[in-house]
């Protein structure tokens, strides 16, 4: 077969798999995936393919499991109208009676029965020698929302689907309910207060929305709040979390820890740690130094866990009442002992512990006890957090990660979902030339598909039941997910479809069970088609002033109602480093920007700022003389504050000028991403007058109508 027919076949095969063979890059030119990238991916994805010589007799493998399935293994019911279900049977046993029972949610049963032959046929196809008939049944009830299993037993064959029964839009609040909203962010190991130590706590956050209560902000945000490793590995970026399933105990409030009471010796550890509160050492940490505050904070947390476990009081029936009823954190906790133990990532332990069934000396049982111990107390405190800010009418504002780490507990336990033969990227733009590999391990499709999207579900409703807003990061991978071949250069990754119809009626349906606003991070340059889905179930937009600056068309658009409206992101400079150029200088320094380059966007940021300010001063937001860069952050937020967005976030970073970022994408030691504390503590920051007047004048502006 000559090399043109098995490159037929090859795409013929990646389109079966929801496999992309080409993609249009920034710059509107089609980038075609190369033979070797497709076979790569396709492999991962449990094609049965070494080379392109073995794609014919795959794509006959692929079309024969296709028309073997009787039934998708999931369906989407929106409003609760079950559409047609598409039932595949060989033609010889379509005339047979079909059993149908329908076990909802609430545990009722429905059942049904269907004469074969008098269903429509809506297609049929020869495979191999063996005819097939797709035969259309639709149910003839209403569905409640909700998951619900349906089961169809055709002459002695049994097919199944999940039917999620989801409304078409995501929560949003009744009425005014939740219009014109502001809020602050801050990262909460940036934040501290004078009684901190080493890094901020969720008492600090609680604090913190407390503050912006008081000046009439209804939104307080911060970055993704799962573990992170802290030790070996060492990986402190929110973004890569060890679990999007429990919580990190790095930001326990030990002051608030009970056990302490009962325990001389953790008193005395907390007393004696060098970031103690009010230390001087403390308050003149530039940065977080995670290994050091953590490794202080569990000596303390786990005296407190042995006087717990020893003297069993009250709180013991409580702690492990907790346990039984969080497998995930049982599961968890004898994870990371086992890690511990191990001294290495879980793929080099041995059988049976790297196949996810521990044995029994895989842990040490006071290592184990440890995190239970953290988790029963980070999860107490993310509770109290949460319904402290629900009672007052803020809303916590949460970010989920797209990934998890490769090492973490997630890519053990759900590792038939995982590939870790590919990492998540993104493919070269303007920016980063040679694309970008994030190190996580994609979700397989089907594979989620097949498990009733349990995992994703789960790691929602973690979120979702204290989080009154959650931002989905790279919302594009609702739709499609760039794959990177293990090993290889990010330029050559391919495109990996999803099911984005069942993923967004998963978001509605969890969202409105828990009442929690959905935002889409949806910035740079994403495929035509999902903004319009994105919209079409009520998930918030972004707009990032910075985005819309760089736009080449002239002008500055302004913010439409469905958007979570803010000046910057983490993932770029304040603005005040961006309106001196201080970024242009930084990207010239690590190499990404040539003499030639910096000239380049030396101009065109001139040309942007140009723009800004004579759009600034024809909206009467800035005067003449008002051009120093306090100014200009002012009326920026001043024309964000009297926007339709539907919520104007506001880093405060950016009301004292800070020209630090918090992450620079693409480097690691070059600068100490996720690690910057805040140059003041909340205290200092709350008397500040350029901080509590803009804020004020926000809040104006935001409830003017």
């Amino acid at each position: 077969m000559d090399s043109t027919t098995l490159t037929g076949s090859l795409h013929q095969l990646a389109r079966l798999y929801n496999v992309q063979t080409a993609y249009y890059d920034t710059t509107h030119r089609r980038r075609q995936a190369s033979p070797e990238s497709l076979l790569s991916v396709l492999k991962a994805l449990g094609a049965p393919v070494a080379s392109l010589a073995d794609t014919p007799s795959a794509l006959r493998e692929r079309k024969q499991a296709i028309f073997r399935r009787i039934i998708e293994p999931v369906t989407v019911a929106w409003n609760g109208e079950c559409p047609v279900i598409r039932v595949c049977v060989p033609a010889g046993a379509a005339d047979a009676p079909w059993h149908g029972s329908l076990d909802l949610e609430d545990n009722r049963r429905m059942t049904w029965e269907w004469q074969a032959a008098d269903l429509p046929v809506l297609e049929s196809a020869d495979i191999e020698g063996t005819r097939y008939l797709v035969k259309g049944i639709t149910l003839p009830e209403t569905l409640p929302h909700g998951y619900h299993s349906f089961s169809l037993e055709t002459g002695g064959t049994t097919g199944e689907t999940l039917i999620i029964a989801a409304p078409v839009r995501t929560y949003l609040p009744p009425g005014d309910a939740g219009e014109r909203m502001w809020g602050a962010f801050l990262p909460l190991y940036a934040l501290y207060t004078g009684n901190s130590r080493g890094s901020g706590s969720y008492a600090d956050l609680e604090a913190l929305a407390d503050w912006v209560s008081s000046l009439g902000g209804e939104v307080i945000a911060t970055l993704p709040l799962l573990p992170t490793f802290l030790d070996e590995p060492f990986e402190p970026s929110p973004y890569a979390p060890v679990s999007r399933l429990v919580w990190n105990e790095f930001y326990i409030d030990l002051d608030k820890v009970p056990e302490l009471a009962a325990s001389p010796r953790a008193r005395e550890l907390l007393d004696s740690l060098p970031f103690a509160a009010g230390h001087g050492e403390s308050q003149a940490m530039p940065d977080v130094d995670y290994r050091r505050v953590m490794a202080g904070k569990r000596r303390v947390l786990e005296e407190c866990c042995r006087c717990l476990v020893a003297e069993k009081p009250g709180r013991y029936s409580d702690f492990r009442r907790f346990i039984q009823d969080s497998p995930v954190v049982e599961d968890y906790a004898g994870f990371r002992a086992t890690m511990e133990k191990r001294h290495a990532p879980w793929r080099a332990w041995p059988l049976p512990d790297c196949d996810g069934t521990l044995s029994k000396d895989a842990y040490d049982e006071g290592v184990r006890d440890y995190h239970r111990y953290a988790q029963w107390l980070a999860h107490g405190q993310v509770r109290g957090l949460s319904e402290k800010s629900r009672r007052k009418g803020t809303i916590l504002y949460f970010d989920l990660p797209l990934g998890a780490h490769p090492d973490g507990y997630d890519a053990w336990r759900q590792s038939s979902i995982f590939s870790p033969a590919m990492s998540t990227g993104a493919p070269p733009d303007a920016v980063f030339t040679r694309g970008q590999d994030w190190g996580f391990p994609p979700l397989q499709p089907e594979k989620i598909r097949e498990q009733g999207y349990r995992y994703v579900i789960d790691y929602l409703r973690h979120h979702l039941q204290h989080a009154g807003m959650l931002r989905i990061d790279h919302v594009m991978g609702l739709h499609r997910l760039f794959w990177i071949p293990g090993g290889g250069e990010a330029s050559h990754g391919v495109y990996v479809r999803y099911r984005a119809e069942e993923m967004y009626a998963i978001l509605a349906l969890e969202s409105q069970r828990y009442r929690s606003i959905i935002v889409g991070e949806d910035l740079g340059t994403v495929p035509p088609y999902v903004r319009p889905a994105m919209s079409r179930h009520d998930i918030q937009r972004m707009y990032v002033l910075h985005y819309e600056l760089a736009d080449d068309s002239g002008r500055l658009r302004h913010p439409l109602h469905n958007t979570v409206a803010s000046l910057n992101t983490h993932d770029m400079p304040p603005f005040a480093a961006f309106w001196q150029g201080l970024d242009i200088r930084e990207r010239r320094e690590a190499g990404w920007l040539d003499s030639k380059g910096v000239k380049r966007e030396t101009r065109a940021r001139r040309s942007c700022k140009d723009i800004l300010a004579g759009f600034l001063h024809h909206k009467h937001l800035l005067r003449d003389g008002d051009d120093d860069t306090g100014d200009i952050i002012r009326a920026c937020l001043f024309f964000l504050g009297g926007s339709r967005a539907r919520t104007v976030l506001v880093n405060l970073e950016d009301l004292w000028q800070e020209t630090r970022s918090q992450n620079v994408p693409g480097t690691n030691n070059e600068h100490p991403n996720w690690r910057r504390r805040a140059r003041y503590a909340l205290e200092e920051f709350c008397r500040m007058p350029e901080v509590r007047d803009t804020l004020k004048e926000i809040h104006r502006l935001r409830k003017r109508g």
